[in-house]
Order: structure tokens, then sequence, then C-alpha cells
């Protein structure tokens, strides 16, 4: 919160060609995420709105990475991570791979904003010097493929506020997460009874490890 990691973040991971730019890794990443088959549910119960995800994985020359591993965490829509919860829940955490054509997909929630904790140092820090708590809403994306530098990133909600306490949005990862009303069929089928959903597609570009 006040801009250091993101500093060290722009420092680290100058920008490569077309490359996809890396932001703030986030306090809430946890090893070991259960993983989903490309189209698997992310979610596994978190409350919110479905988000379908889909995209590509590529290197700067647009070639696909087939088998790239894409790591996605976020919020559920009360704004709190599952490790937030007391009852060893695994929920709005996953993992998938890139098929042979490099694209992925999955369900997930539509990000909502939240506010960082403030009953300890950061809160009185942030009170003191008068501004806001608030995290823009974000998905959180770590995507790796061998010979390739890892990229740690979020996306962003177009048209959401995009203010953001530890300086994490990027243009670039603005996205559009399109509004599907009730009743629209979704691209995999899935019933989703009474329920609006959103989608967005993130495509990847992975830098050379060199």
């Amino acid at each position: 919160m006040l801009g250091v990691s993101m500093q060290t973040v722009a420092v680290s991971n100058q920008l490569f060609g077309n490359a996809t730019e890396a932001t703030v890794f986030g306090p809430f990443y946890h090893e070991g995420s259960p993983e989903v088959p490309n189209g698997g549910d992310i979610a596994a119960g978190a409350h919110g709105q479905p988000c379908w995800v889909e995209g590509t994985v590529t290197d700067t020359d647009g070639k696909p990475l087939p088998g790239a591993r894409l790591e996605v965490w976020e919020n559920d829509e009360d704004g709190y991570y599952d490790v937030q919860y007391t009852d060893d829940r695994v929920a709005g955490r996953a993992h998938v791979f890139a098929d042979e054509n490099g694209n992925y997909r999955f369900w997930a929630l539509t990000p909502t904003r939240y506010p960082l904790p403030v009953d300890g140092p950061v809160g009185r820090l942030l009170e003191a010097a008068g501004r806001s708590p608030w995290r823009a809403a974000h998905l959180h994306f770590m995507v790796t493929h061998e010979g390739h530098r890892r990229l740690v990133t979020h996306i962003f909600v177009q048209g959401d506020d995009l203010s953001d306490v530890v300086f994490a949005v990027r243009e670039s990862l603005v996205l559009p997460f399109d509004q599907q009303s009730v009743g629209t069929p979704t691209p995999d089928g899935r019933d989703l009874g009474d329920a609006t959903w959103s989608r967005v597609r993130f495509d990847v570009v992975l830098a050379p490890e060199e």
C-alpha cells in the first residue's frame, strides 16, 4: 500500500515486446490448489455471480504454448478469500492447463471489490493518510511454461471503480466482463437457472525466460 511492491514488480518485470504486463502477487496465494479440467469450475461453491473465462497462452511471436499452467485465485462476493475462513475450505482457487492449441477456459466468479484488513498497522497508516483501503475488483493469474518468464498478474473489470490501494491496475489488464442476462446460453451448455452471468477473454502472452 506504499507502492513499494508495485515498484519492485516494475523493475523486475520490464516489458518485453507484446508480453502481458505483470502486477503484484498479493498475500492470498496458497500452494497446492486443485487442478480442474478445461471448462471446469474454480469457484467450488464460493458465492458470487458466475463468470466464464477463456483465452489463449502464446509466446511473443504468437506461437501457442500447449500445457501452460494457469493458477487462478479470487475472493468471493463478500470480499473474502478461502484462506480467510476458518473451515479449511478450498474455493475460488484452482489451476488449469492450456490444451494442445494453447487455449484455456473455466468458470469462476465475476470479480468484486474488497477492502484490505484495517485492524492493524496498515489500517492505522491508511487512516492517518486519509486513503481508502479498497482494492479494485480483480482475478489473479500466475502463468508458467518451460522456457518462459513466469507471469504474475491480475485482470480488472472495465467500467468498475479502478482506484486501488496497492497501485496494481494497468490499463492493458482492464478488460470487459460482458454481462449476460438470465437464460442466455452458456458456452458449455451449463444450466445456470435464473442466474445472470458474465464472460471475459484474457489472452496471455509470455516473455522468453532469458
